[in-house]
């Protein structure tokens, strides 16, 4: 329904609706258009509002009055527009009650119009009234998208994991142990916020991005909790006279960093990121007028606590998050092309290595390793899209990795004649999951395809036969089962991998 609102919407002037695309998000020009536009050109926000000046313009002195409050209109129609289709929030959010009221007063104004039953006004009329009614619908559609409340119930989930694991232990006079589950949890989240589809809205592009930036955060904030916590006591205050006021400020810290995490998820009715910013600012200034002179692990101490501080800091400045493109429209971004080009080298590299299955001397294994050490190197600006982006590419070659390791194990198995029943029915599987993982690698469809749920009925089958394995006590086949389960299960995450449809 909402695609239709780009070809029903028309201006009055026959410019048509292009759901903000002209607008200067502060994103660099998409190079998918057919014809470049000229270095000089301005850009087409610019332009729209320059055709309209120009429209009006040209209008007789003496236009008729209803034509003119059409004209009225369009003109808070031209400024709403922008507002419309940036907007990433929910209905109960009070910026969408505030467009909504505007429309819903446009819309009234418009209905209002006398067109004295004139073809021409009642045709402008009509116009105006498509397109105040297409931005309420793009508002609306947007809101309620099936993605967007799919991204507020992932952030509502991160919420009661800080909520029941940071934030409650704090207020009742604790300090929080950080539990390997929770960064689990948290780290499971962000993968299923990177993985919402968002079929190119700017909206949800941007709420996805926004939601992402925060959960990230919360996540670094608690991993460096975890750090902590496997790091040495402070030092003894008898060591030097300024220790004491370290680890008074450390005490602080340990408390501003909950204030950081629940205020990153809005558990925090009344700190602000402004005051909490003034309180480890303060805590800054007192940890620089203290006198370590003389004593190396004093100031060594003291500057880890500092270090702790300027990484809660560099949190605090989440507002404006999202309000740039270049941050969450990624088609354009450095990173993604580096990262694109090694996937097309993956590619290249794939289609070379299925075409010589029975060729070993072909194997590009440190070719693959150099190309793991190139995405290790891809600058991700800690944007989760980008990291996620980053992830991906890494499994790609790592299974190439792991296919050609096992094709040359099997080449080169020598069983001797006393080998395990056991451990040879092992070895038997691996060989058909290999075959498997070749047509895996080949693979190129959706879930929906036959192809598809055949390839993972068969590896499921592989991993019940392993199931059924007795190894009788032999320990080589325990290892080489588990070795084989944990290999065939990651066949069919690679599989997933392959059709789930993930977007920048």
């Amino acid at each position: 329904m909402c695609a239709n609102v780009f070809g029903v919407l028309k201006s009055l002037f026959g410019k048509p609706f292009d759901g903000g695309k002209r607008m200067d998000h502060g994103g660099q020009p998409s190079q998918n258009h057919h014809h470049a536009q000229p270095p000089h050109q301005q850009h087409p926000h610019h332009q729209q509002q320059q055709y309209y000046q120009q429209q009006q313009q040209q209008q007789p002195q003496h236009q008729h009055p209803a034509m003119m409050r059409l004209y009225e209109v369009q003109k808070e129609v031209q400024s709403l527009g922008p507002q419309v289709c940036t907007f990433s929030g929910l209905q109960n959010d009070r910026e969408y009650r505030r467009l909504e009221r505007e429309l819903a007063r446009l819309q009234l104004q418009v209905d209002q119009v006398d067109t004295e039953g004139k073809a021409e006004l009642q045709g402008a009329r009509k116009r105006a009234a498509q397109e105040v009614e297409g931005l309420l619908r793009y508002l609306e559609e947007n809101a309620t998208h099936p993605s967007r409340l799919a991204m507020e119930e992932l952030s509502r989930q991160a919420q009661r994991l800080v909520e029941e694991g940071v934030v409650a232990p704090q207020r009742a006079g604790g300090a929080a142990d950080i539990s390997d589950e929770l960064v689990d949890a948290v780290q499971e989240l962000v993968l299923k916020l990177t993985q919402v589809k968002t079929g190119g809205r700017v909206p949800l592009r941007k709420a996805r991005y926004r939601a992402l930036t925060r959960v990230c955060a919360v996540q670094d904030v608690i991993e460096g909790r975890t750090r902590q916590q496997t790091l040495p006591l402070p030092l003894s205050g008898e060591t030097h006279e300024a220790v004491q006021s370290i680890n008074q400020v450390m005490v602080q810290v340990s408390c501003a960093r909950s204030q950081l995490v629940a205020l990153l998820m809005g558990l925090s009715g009344r700190d602000s990121c402004a005051h909490l910013s003034r309180v480890l600012t303060e805590m800054l200034v007192e940890l620089d007028a203290l006198d370590v002179s003389g004593n190396a692990a004093v100031r060594n101490y003291r500057k880890q606590v500092v270090e702790e501080i300027n990484g809660l800091l560099k949190h605090l400045d989440l507002e404006g998050e999202g309000d740039d493109t270049r941050r969450y429209d990624l088609a354009q971004n450095d990173s993604i092309r580096e990262i694109e080009a090694v996937r097309s080298h993956v590619g290249h590299l794939r289609t070379e290595i299925l075409r010589h299955l029975g060729d070993l001397s072909f194997r590009p294994k440190a070719e693959l390793q150099s190309l793991l050490t190139h995405l290790d190197q891809v600058d991700t600006a800690k944007n989760p899209c980008i990291r996620e982006a980053r992830r991906r590419a890494v499994l790609e070659v790592q299974a190439l990795i792991t296919f050609l390791d096992l094709r040359e194990a099997l080449y080169r198995r020598q069983p001797s004649p006393n080998e395990h029943p056991s451990h040879r029915a092992v070895w038997l599987v691996l060989g058909s999951l290999s075959d498997l993982q070749a047509q895996v690698l080949c693979f190129d469809g959706k879930r929906a395809d036959k192809s598809y749920m055949m390839l993972e009925e068969l590896l499921t089958k592989q991993l019940l036969v392993l199931d059924a394995v007795d190894s009788q006590g032999d320990e080589m086949t325990k290892t080489a089962r588990k070795q084989a389960v944990k290999f065939a299960q990651g066949i069919l995450n690679y599989l997933d991998l392959k059709t789930d449809e993930w977007e920048y």
